[in-house]
């Protein structure tokens, strides 16, 4: 049994760690901070990814388990006349999600300055059917919380095109148990691995084979941190969101177990584990397919990597907006990672 609390302290932390696709490497070093705690070996690609591995009875064969630090976010594309900012997306969402946002620019030298994701015909006195314009790269802006009149104010400011943005978290926790957040999409993931991480060195585990936890840096833009997967990995599994909406199984109280994304079925063998281990620990699951999704193990599968691939997670509503989930999707999808890492290899077939 896991620490469910603990798992929504150490996500809170998280989500308040700014990390938009190439701009993770806050978030990679608090993790690094805490593999350290620990005591867990770690290195950090040069990718910026980090690893975590924790040696087991068996050497021979590894598992690796992933989740993603980095978020959406975007990036200064122009400083505009009147001294506000045009965006360049980083992952994939829509306008209409981050509308009213409030967001921080984080320039070159280090300086960050706060802001508003905005229609720039907001003003609803002014601007007549400003409800019916298209929510695009040519509508929003980042109106700037500094006395910016021109674009010369702005650049004299320190802001230029390039620099990163961030968009607020606005994490809560109500009485009922619901964690409401942006970025839960993959920092609930990350926050149960080192829930995980850290039972296991408390309680003194002997993991029945050496795994490697790896929190890649960008999964959002396609391409995680899987060219340094170790040779000796024979199982990779996923952490990430379950998505929840018409059609679908998963929820916000269960742990998600995925029989098929975008990039087509994960491995039969894996997945009937994994549902026989949660059935046997009174887990509750959804086995679940997401149709507009991949996930750094199918990226995997994609480059080449000889292992057997899953992908389980809890499950995340408005998933690339302003996300909810529930602490029993958190508990139930951390049970289900403890007890595959102490169970014995699959060898059913794909």
């Amino acid at each position: 049994m896991t620490d469910s609390q603990n798992i929504v302290n150490l996500l809170k932390e998280l989500v308040h760690i700014p990390s938009p696709s190439g701009f993770a490497h806050k978030a990679v070093a608090h993790v690094g901070q805490f593999l350290e705690k620990n005591g867990v070996d770690y290195t950090i690609t040069n990718k910026g990814a980090i690893i975590g591995t924790i040696k087991g009875i068996d050497d021979s064969k590894h598992r690796m388990l992933t989740a993603h630090v980095d978020t959406l976010g975007a990036m200064v594309k122009e400083v505009k006349s009147s001294g506000r900012l045009s965006l360049s997306m980083i992952g994939g969402y829509y306008w209409n999600t981050v509308e009213g946002e409030y967001c921080t620019i984080h320039t070159s030298s280090g300086k960050e300055i706060t802001g508003t994701v905005l229609m720039h015909e907001t003003a609803g006195h002014v601007y007549k059917g400003m409800n019916e314009l298209k929510r695009d790269e040519k509508h929003m802006e980042v109106r700037v919380d500094g006395v910016f009149t021109s674009k010369e104010d702005a650049l004299k400011a320190g802001i230029s095109v390039g620099d990163f943005v961030s968009f607020s978290p606005r994490f809560e926790e109500t009485e009922s148990g619901f964690i409401k957040s942006r970025h839960l999409d993959d920092k609930a993931s990350v926050a149960i691995l080192m829930q995980i991480i850290e039972t296991i060195k408390q309680q003194k585990i002997n993991l029945p084979y050496t795994t490697h936890f790896l929190i890649s840096n960008n999964e959002e833009i396609g391409y995680g941190g899987n060219s340094s997967i170790p040779a000796e990995t024979v199982e990779y599994l996923a952490v990430d969101m379950g998505a929840i909406g018409d059609g679908q199984a998963t929820d916000e109280f269960t742990v998600s177990i995925c029989a098929k994304d975008s990039s087509g079925p994960y491995h039969l063998g894996l997945r009937n584990q994994l549902v026989r281990l949660a059935e046997e620990n009174g887990i509750e699951y959804k086995v679940d397919i997401y149709p507009y999704y991949s996930s750094d193990a199918s990226a995997a599968i994609k480059a080449g990597y000889d292992i057997v691939h899953g992908l389980i997670g809890p499950g995340i509503d408005a998933s690339h907006a302003f996300e909810r989930t529930h602490i029993q999707s958190l508990l139930h999808t951390a049970n289900l990672i403890l007890a595959y890492l102490q169970s014995s290899m699959n060898r059913e077939h794909a």
